[in-house]
């Protein structure tokens, strides 16, 4: 008789466990309940498909209830939730949500996969209508929805995890404003605080507004907004709330099956992934497992261990022995440009198990290039290496950057499996090609720091000492050059170039304490060596270098969210540029020269020296345009624009460089010169013959004329009668413009009003009172704005339309056609028509 085994739950670890069944064993009979509509379907790919970047919403489902029964011969019910084991009996209560019907179903082996809910805290409002989770397919169709129909503008991510994030940026993707509220002191809990402010800083450079250690105090929604309180008191507005705040195991049905669960709720299992029965087994999200590296109990929900552990248990369940070792907690997400990686134990887990730098663990943290530095497109990663002193092995690492981050994280998680050292990681060989490594790969450089550390060396000093340094008794050095010194650096530190160090050293105490830094290690732990050499014993180089140590203390914070409050001592102008990685200043446009400079390989202060070598042969104006593969860079260039005077006209990321382009000379000078070079002058086209229009058209004319401005009046049609003599010209005419020359006012005099004329009444009474208000009269108007050199042009045409010869316009109005006055118009801001 063949063995009868029921699955509660698909997606990774029922899925994964009833295909490996069928594959073991094709007489087993397999039945799958799930109480949603998807029994497999790609969660970690949901986020991608609201932010479009996946379009298809069926590449989102892996399998069918269909397709799984015509491959594996799996009864598969969905809309199907189970509500109770009976373990004695081995039967299980099934509810069926399509009919209402309830059933006993009998098992021989059962299977738990019921994963993890997100959890949804108390708080007031937060079930108001424009407030999601994101964890199912439902989920996914109802948060598009709303984006695609109701096009929101402001968003807010309660929560700075994994799909926080992921949320975060594929709304970003959407245009829409993005604000993330984090109750913690950093997004992303695998990594460590320093590794994380890399993050910090990248979204908000993209523009996403930051609020950490703040949790939510309430929501409170009215007419399609909701407004956030959060604890410290600030509100917050937007249209849509993505709540991220974690999940709990799902694992009411366990507990109330009599099966053991822990403190948290997680099923509790042995190392063959069975429960406290030994007819059911667990897996995925819900489970308590075995902290890879540590040893302790923990949770980690993932989605590549529940695949695992759904084999390892389809295989016991067959009649093998096979043990799930535990969990690594091998991580990564990309977030935004970046990439951040992790696996095994963080340097946070280490102090709450009670363990000790420097005698139970110690760090190393390098930047290294993707690739060989000369080959195009090589962009720096930051590696932290957490390992035992004095045996070398490997604890744990994180990794952040552009480009390669998988790879490395894929390596070390590979060593770590095996208990590797140091030594091990220093002697891998790992496969070199410019396009895609360096002779010395990332993982090699971060081992050979880490031994220089282990053997003595160099002694090693972290980011978080420098605020408590006592400056009596230790010296700070900087080794950078001074065009790097003037982006920034620590406070009290004295500035002592690597090449001037042999002859300047004597300048430092030997009897006190020495730090050295550059910008990343490397040129500081040659100092060191140096130093230690020439008989200086107590000497440190900083770990990471100022870029390290810039990253918490000097990044981008928002200064309204409190969340840098370690101490910032790093010397850097108060002013910050707005920096979404687009356009600074968006009115802005380039009018002068442009140049273009490729500083792509060079490491700090390489792309800076470009910067300052062109620029110095630019005009005021010109424009620069430079792309370079230090991500630093982007930050640098804004502090050094802001100190050397120069215009930060973009700045961001595209494909595997950052790019800057730079106007040379400051905002001010620039806006000058672009007054001075606009055309100023004023033209009007005269086409009336109405006597308050012409008194207001010369009244501008001479107006404009007083200001410097150059005017010109170009008359056509009626308007030529203004610049017609008073007194009759004998001019040769034909018959019909004989006739116009009768109908037509001859000079200002004879001109009418164009409201209230009153059988020439009006025109006599205007003319009074400007007498009386000592406003000049339109003859005198006209003469003064002859006069004042007011360029008067007589249209050629509308002449020979309206009769009118050259003879009988007044002294000082030239002829010309439309031509004519087009060319003064194009040097004209204003132009009238009157």
């Amino acid at each position: 008789m063949s063995k009868k085994v029921v699955i509660v739950g698909g997606v990774a670890g029922g899925a994964s466990t009833a295909a490996r069944l069928r594959r073991n064993d094709e007489t087993v009979q397999i039945v799958m309940f799930e109480k949603g509509e998807y029994i497999s379907f790609a969660n970690c790919g949901l986020p991608y498909y609201i932010g479009e970047t996946i379009q298809n919403r069926a590449d989102l489902l892996v399998q069918t209830p269909e397709a799984m029964k015509a491959r594996f011969n799996i009864d598969v019910r969905v809309k199907s939730e189970v509500l109770s084991i009976n373990k004695e009996a081995k039967t299980i209560q099934v509810i069926d949500h399509a009919t209402g019907q309830k059933y006993d179903e009998t098992y021989d082996v059962l299977v738990l996969s019921p994963g993890s809910v997100p959890l949804k805290p108390p708080i007031p409002g937060i079930d108001s209508p424009n407030i999601f989770s994101l964890w199912n397919i439902p989920d996914t169709d109802a948060i598009k929805g709303y984006v695609d129909n109701l096009k929101p503008r402001r968003a807010a991510v309660i929560g700075g995890g994994f799909i926080g994030l992921e949320m975060a940026e594929n709304l970003y993707e959407r245009g829409i404003d993005v604000t993330l509220v984090e109750m913690a002191d950093q997004v992303m809990a695998p990594i460590d605080y320093e590794m994380a402010t890399q993050v910090h800083n990248h979204m908000r450079q993209k523009g996403v507004q930051l609020y950490l250690k703040d949790g939510v105090k309430s929501f409170d929604y009215g007419h399609g907004v909701t407004t956030i309180e959060l604890q410290s008191g600030k509100k917050i507005e937007v249209d849509m709330v993505i709540l991220s705040i974690g999940i709990r195991p799902q694992s009411e049905l366990a507990k109330a099956g009599g099966l053991n669960v822990n403190e948290r709720g997680g099923i509790v299992v042995d190392e063959y992934l069975k429960t406290s029965d030994p007819n059911i087994y667990a897996i995925g999200d819900a489970i308590e497992v075995v902290d890879f590296m540590g040893g302790f109990k923990t949770m980690i929900p993932l989605a590549a261990p529940a695949n695992k552990q759904g084999r390892i248990c389809a295989n016991n369940i067959c009649g093998d022995q096979e043990t799930y070792d535990g969990t690594q907690g091998t991580s990564i997400a990309k977030v935004f440009d970046l990439t951040v990686a992790s696996t095994g134990l963080s340097e946070k887990t280490l102090k709450r198990l009670g363990k000790a730098m420097g005698t139970d663990y110690q760090v190393s943290i390098i930047h290294a290039k993707s690739h060989a530095g000369y080959y195009p497109g090589a962009i720096p990663m930051a590696i932290k290496l957490i390992f035992e002193p004095v045996t070398g092995k490997v604890l744990g690492s994180q990794i952040v950057g552009y480009d390669g981050v998988d790879k490395r994280i894929d390596v070390i998680a590979t060593a770590l499996r095996f208990g590797a050292t140091v030594k091990n990681l220093m002697d891998l060989e790992l496969a070199y090609a410019p396009p895609y490594s360096s002779a010395k790969d990332p993982v090699n450089m971060v081992a050979f720091t880490a031994e220089n550390i282990m053997k003595g060396k160099t002694g090693v000093a972290h980011y978080f000492e420098v605020p408590t340094i006592d400056k009596t008794k230790t010296i700070l050095v900087d080794v950078r050059d001074a065009i790097e010194r003037e982006m920034g650096f620590i406070e009290g530190s004295v500035n002592i170039p690597l090449n001037d160090l042999r002859v300047r050293m004597g300048e430092l105490d030997p009897t006190k304490e020495i730090i050295l830094y550059c910008a990343i290690g490397l040129r500081g732990y040659i100092g060191a060596r140096m130093l230690k050499q020439h008989g200086y014993g107590n000497v440190r180089n900083l770990s990471g270098g100022y870029t390290t140590y810039s990253h918490v203390f000097c990044g981008s914070e928002n200064e309204e969210d409190g969340s840098n409050d370690k101490g910032s001592c790093c010397q850097i102008p108060a002013e910050n540029f707005e920096d979404s990685g687009d356009v600074v200043d968006r009115s802005l446009k380039a009018t002068g020269n442009v140049v273009k400079v490729n500083a792509c390989g060079l490491q700090c202060p390489g792309p800076i020296m470009q910067v300052h070598k062109a620029l110095e042969v630019m005009e005021n104006g010109d424009v620069l345009e430079i792309t370079a593969t230090d991500p630093g860079f982007a930050t640098d260039i804004k502090m050094w624009c802001k100190k050397t005077g120069h215009t930060l006209l973009a700045s961001g990321k595209a494909d595997k460089n950052f790019y800057a382009n730079i106007m040379k000379g400051t905002v001010e000078q620039k806006l000058q010169q672009t007054i001075h070079s606009i055309p100023n002058n004023k033209t009007m086209v005269v086409f009336s013959d109405d006597l308050d229009k012409a008194i207001a058209s010369l009244i501008i004319a001479n107006g404009a004329v007083s200001m410097g401005r150059k005017v010109t009046m170009f008359y056509t049609f009626w308007g030529l009668n203004i610049i017609k003599k008073h007194e009759k010209v004998n001019a040769p005419k034909d018959l019909m413009a004989k006739m116009f020359s009768m109908m037509l006012p001859r000079g200002t005099k004879k001109l009418k009003l164009s409201q209230m004329n009153m059988m020439g009444m009006g025109p006599l009474m205007i003319r009074k009172l400007m007498r009386d208000k000592n406003v000049d009269s339109l003859e005198t108007l006209l003469d003064m704005a002859l006069k004042n050199g007011v360029n008067m042009i007589a249209c050629n045409m509308s002449m020979d339309l309206m009769g009118v010869h050259e003879s009988e316009l007044i002294e000082g109005v030239s002829m010309g056609g439309v031509a004519t006055y087009l060319g003064e118009a194009e040097d004209a801001d204003v132009n009238l028509f009157i």
